[in-house]
């Protein structure tokens, strides 16, 4: 029996569609969905339909011919006789290669500056305030340029380093500084576990990886132990052990030894080439993009209330303990979604390499090879797709770092 306050039993409608709440909301998903549907068989239609009438097709057996042109800075094996996929891999490791190292010198410099922005001395927050308005606000394009024509126009030829009245000389012996970048020493080993050099880096690697997880597990024990006694055991000096007794056994086992550059020639030969278009992007990139992280980093810090570091100054804390333990772990929580966005900045702006001739991706693949083969569309397409895949990468590690630092409610 029914009663006055039951909904009335009636059936479903067509236009309950468009005029119930429970499913007009899906409704108008469905059609959106159908309508991008139907756009992109359009235009995907069109485009086979143009081709097809200009006698083309799409198609990526193009990666399999020579390239026919060097590449200067590499990571793997390459030379002018390799396929094009080949020369795609040495632009994507090259991409990837100065995306790491300045998303990771940009958080440095953003670290410290947005920090030292707060500081109490006048003098040293404006300097860092005019660091941030002045580089966040100058097209990193022209820092590129910049940093690359002070390094050529600054920075000693080889033939400075040559003779018995040379105007200059390594540092140390073991590094030199030339306008055409930085060479290094060059470690390799004299019997390592593999043929392979790669595979004799992956075990040191693995055994990195294999001491952080050990100093981990030190500190869930120290952790586990300060609360059952109230006394934190100290762990500086066994964390330290475990980090390079295993390291120094390992390089002692596969005999580390040291390729020092020398001067051959009209150039350096041997050790490890930083060229200089790698720097200039390197650097270029880390200073303008650490501008926008240091505003982050200060607006996280001031999103903590005073009474935090007021409580912690009160037990006796100093000033950068109180910053490291109490104010920075909180300010993660807000610092980290605005910095995603910043380490997919950098990972973008890093196409700009073409400018000093550094040889990424986009100059690669969608430079040199699409104007020898004229494939564009193929070229564009794997473009779009390396940097979705990296982008979404990065999202995806940063969002699962971010859940686990975020507010946990209980």
């Amino acid at each position: 029996m029914s009663t006055l306050t039951d909904p009335p039993n009636a059936g479903f409608r067509l236009s309950m569609l468009f005029n119930d709440t429970r499913y007009r909301s899906l409704t108008f998903q469905v059609i959106a969905a159908i309508v991008l549907a139907l756009c992109i068989w359009y235009l995907g239609n069109n485009l086979i339909q143009n081709l097809r009438a200009a006698g083309l097709n799409i198609s990526y057996s193009f990666l399999g011919d020579p390239a026919g042109y060097d590449i200067n800075q590499r990571l793997v094996e390459y030379d002018s006789q390799s396929s094009h996929a080949r020369a795609a891999l040495v632009g994507v490791l090259n991409t990837l290669l100065v995306a790491f190292l300045a998303c990771v010198t940009a958080t440095v410099f953003g670290v410290i500056a947005g920090v030292l922005r707060l500081s109490n001395n006048w003098l040293v927050s404006k300097l860092m305030a005019i660091y941030v308005e002045i580089f966040r606000n100058i097209p990193v394009l022209i820092w590129i340029i910049i940093i690359f024509t002070i390094m050529t126009a600054v920075m000693p030829g080889p033939r400075a380093f040559r003779g018995d009245n040379a105007t200059s000389s390594m540092v140390l012996d073991l590094f030199a500084f030339t306008n055409r970048g930085v060479y290094i020493p060059m470690p390799w080993f004299e019997s390592g576990l593999f043929a392979s050099a790669f595979m004799n880096w992956m075990v040191v690697l693995a055994g990195l990886v294999a001491s952080w997880f050990v100093t981990g597990r030190v500190t869930t024990w120290a952790n586990h132990k300060q609360e059952e006694t109230g006394e934190r055991p100290k762990t500086f000096l066994i964390k330290l052990a475990i980090w390079f007794v295993p390291f120094a056994l390992l390089m002692l086992i596969m005999g580390l030894s040291w390729e020092v550059p020398e001067l051959k020639g009209f150039n350096f030969k041997g050790g490890i080439k930083v060229g200089g278009p790698l720097i200039a992007l390197w650097f270029a990139l880390s200073i303008y993009t650490g501008a926008f992280i240091a505003e982050n980093v200060r607006a996280g810090i001031q999103a903590i209330s005073k009474g935090q570091t007021e409580a912690a100054a009160a037990l006796g804390l100093r000033q950068g303990r109180i910053m490291n333990l109490v104010v920075l772990p909180q300010a993660l929580r807000v610092i980290i979604p605005p910095l995603i966005s910043q380490y997919l900045n950098i990972t973008k702006n890093s196409s700009l390499a073409i400018a000093v001739g550094y040889a990424d991706i986009t100059a690669t693949l969608g430079g040199i090879t699409l104007n020898q083969t004229g494939r564009a569309i193929e070229c564009v397409l794997l473009l779009m797709l390396f940097y979705l895949t990296a982008s979404l990468t990065i999202s995806m590690v940063m969002n699962v770092y971010n859940s686990s630092v975020k507010l946990k409610e209980r």
